[in-house]
Order: C-alpha cells, then structure tokens, then sequence
C-alpha cells in the first residue's frame, strides 16, 4: 500500500474538476469577505451557507469534517476562549472568573475572531482536498507564474503530508528492529531520537535529491515548456472568478461605505 503524499483526494465531482485558479480566487475571496465584511455574523454565514455546501459538492464532506476536527476546531476553541477571558471591553459584564471577566462584547469579538480563522483555514482546507499540487503548479507556471515560485508554492503543499508519510515509514522500520514506541511517558521520549534522526537527515537528502531531479528537467530553462496534459479552463470557470471578484469589491466597499 503507497503513501498518501498529498492532503488530495481523488474524487468526480464539479469540485474537482474547476479550475486551480477558480479554487484559489474562491480561497482568498472568501478569506477578504469574512475579514472585511461589515456584517457581524457574515464569516458563521459563509462556514454554513458557502464553505460546508462546497464540501457537499466536492464529495469530501468526511475528509473535510475530519481534518477540521482534529485540526481546526481544537485551535478555534482555545482561540475563542483566550479572546473571550482577556479580550479588553466595557460592555456588559456575564460572568466574573477571579480577576478576569467575560462581557458581552468580549463574547462577540472572540466568535468575530475565531469565526474569521475557521473561514481561512477551512478554505485551504477545501483548496487542498480538491487539488492536485502537479495540476495547481502546471496551471499557475502556464500562466505565466515563475516556475521556482509555482515549486515553492507546491512544496509546502506537500511538507505536512510527505513528513508525516516518511515519519510513520521510520517508525515501522525501528519497530521492526525492536524499538518499543508505544510504551509509557518515558518509553515514548527515549524513542524519540530514534525516530527523529533519520526523519530530520532523511529530509535534507531528500531537497538535495529534488534540487538534483529539478536541474535534470531543465526546470530553470528560459525555453518555453509545452506539458503533457491540457488543464481546462471553461467559460463558468472564468464566470465564476468575476463573479467572486466583484462580490469581493463590493464587500469592501460595503464596509468602508458603511
């Protein structure tokens, strides 16, 4: 069984199949309306009437329940509390804790706030799912983005998913030699230079190797590239971008307007 080296899942859906620069004008479109819009609830309307349908749409709706679950929420959650316990505010005093005290107001900027990160976060969140990191860098070096910068976006796509591929290899390779690694506390730190060596080497030689596979295709070529597959770029998908640019323009207006 081959590791997952990617946060993408491979499913047919309308999702899927836009354009990689749909899904990130979509991203940063919803990350602008919920930081900028003048409405108080307005990110809380964005997670359930845009952001939650999407990942109906896109037919990831477990993938993408699960990654907010262990990802997301715990961050949220203590971010709402932090906000909520010493937020400064004059309004309205709900509850007194020793000397901190929670307020109406308080209450409010800790749910703007923690509201607005789930929106982003949850936005990448969907953008990665539904997204190859081969297919987002062809489109994006095909329009004419730097080939290094497209490869530097890419890249950190795929850290989180590569190390934890590459961690839980290590781990079985020193199981296999004996290694306990689910014992107790300090079982569990014992085994951690073990484990953490050849994770940390095994990554440097790995950005040599790539440096080396990168200069192999000629990647820094000034020539111009053909690729090996078209990615489709349809009139909904262009409809769609202005359709968002313009909700984002309006949005900003609306705020400074009001």
């Amino acid at each position: 069984m081959t590791q997952q080296l990617t946060f993408y899942i491979d499913r047919d859906s309308q999702l899927h199949r836009l354009n990689p620069l749909t899904k990130i004008v979509l991203v940063f479109s919803f990350i602008i309306i919920a930081f900028t819009g003048p409405w108080y609830l307005l990110p809380a309307v964005l997670i359930v009437l845009a952001i939650i349908p999407l990942s109906f749409l896109g037919r990831i709706q477990k993938e993408y329940a699960a990654a907010t679950r262990k990802l997301l929420l715990p961050v949220v959650g203590f971010l709402f509390v932090m906000q909520s316990l010493f937020h400064p505010d004059t309004g309205e005093i709900l509850l007194k804790l020793w000397f901190l005290d929670i307020s109406v107001g308080s209450l409010r900027y800790a749910f703007l706030t923690a509201s607005r990160i789930f929106v982003m976060v949850s936005a990448f969140i969907l953008l990665l799912l539904t997204t190859h990191p081969s297919v987002l860098m062809s489109d994006l070096t095909r329009r004419g983005l730097s080939g290094s910068f497209a490869y530097v976006i890419t890249s950190t796509l795929q850290i989180l998913p590569q190390m934890r591929a590459k961690a839980s290899t290590i781990i079985d390779a020193q199981r296999s030699r004996g290694l306990d690694t689910e014992g107790g506390y300090r079982q569990r730190v014992r085994a951690l230079l073990p484990l953490a060596g050849p994770l940390v080497f095994g990554s440097l030689v790995e950005v040599e190797e790539r440096a080396i596979a990168i200069e192999a295709r000629a990647f820094t070529s000034t020539q111009p590239k053909t690729y090996l597959t078209e990615i489709p770029d349809t009139p909904l998908d262009r409809t769609i971008r202005w359709s968002l640019v313009v909700l984002t323009i309006l949005t900003v207006g609306s705020n400074l307007w009001l």
